[in-house]
């Protein structure tokens, strides 16, 4: 939205489009309010990415609903947390939207491509079990406009794994690192890196991990520098945290 905003202003400067017209055209109302939801239209606008769509919760037709009227602006959209059941009714009302079943998102690309950002964003995975949240994260810093690596299944159990992989970390402009049990990776990394590293606690491991808070405390308590944490299984957190960094 922020680009076709900047497109009007420039047809308005060179005399190609009339004030008026231009008026006309973001007259738009800001929100729009349906029985269930307050759609936010201008989120993009302030924030340079509309609002996502959270699935959990919402049945779906109302995901459909909010995703209409997002799509409707040339936004496309992103839904997160998307259960299997509501893939069907998805591909039925927009043919052309990519679903990830490991991530569990819905993404709808928009008539503009999001800018690029400036670096990549590398996302590191301790174990396979964290893969979902790792590649919520993903597909959001996909959506977001920024160039996506993986390390996968590079956990402190066999620490020459991520040792080895010094080069891929060296190029990464904003490190995500996703673990559970312990969660020890996190500091690994940012003894390594000289970037930001956003931490993801996830709810994988046995019953000492309490869901997710043992590696959540563990991160918290990070003693390398630069380490920040977001919430429980939080890929979709982390990602829009990473992207914020990767286009300032």
């Amino acid at each position: 939205m922020r680009e076709r905003v900047l497109a009007l202003l420039h047809q308005v400067a060179e005399g190609e489009l009339g004030a008026a017209d231009a008026l006309h055209q973001l007259s738009r109302p800001d929100a729009e309010s349906l029985p269930f939801a307050t759609i936010d239209h201008h989120r993009a606008l302030r924030q340079g990415f509309p609002e996502v769509i959270f699935a959990e919760g919402k049945t779906a037709d109302q995901v459909i609903a909010i995703a209409e009227r997002i799509a409707a602006h040339g936004d496309g959209f992103l839904a997160t947390r998307v259960p299997e059941s509501m893939r069907p009714a998805l591909t039925a009302r927009f043919p052309d939207v990519s679903l990830d079943r490991v991530a569990r998102t819905a993404h709808l690309a928009p008539r503009t491509p999001p800018p690029a950002g400036r670096g990549t964003v590398l996302i590191v995975t301790a174990g396979t079990s964290d893969l979902p949240v790792a590649e919520e994260a993903a597909v959001t810093a996909g959506a977001l406009g920024n160039r996506v690596a993986r390390l996968t299944d590079v956990g402190v159990a066999g620490l020459h794994r991520v040792l080895a992989k010094g080069d891929v970390l060296a190029k990464a402009a904003v490190v995500i690192v996703v673990a559970g049990m312990e969660g020890a990776l996190p500091s690994v990394v940012g003894g390594l890196v000289s970037v930001p590293v956003i931490a993801v606690p996830t709810s994988v491991g046995y019953g000492a991990s309490f869901g997710g808070i043992a590696a959540l405390l563990g991160m918290l308590n990070s003693c390398a520098s630069g380490v920040t944490v977001v919430n429980i299984d939080n890929g979709f957190g982390a990602a829009f945290a990473a992207s914020r960094i990767n286009h300032s």
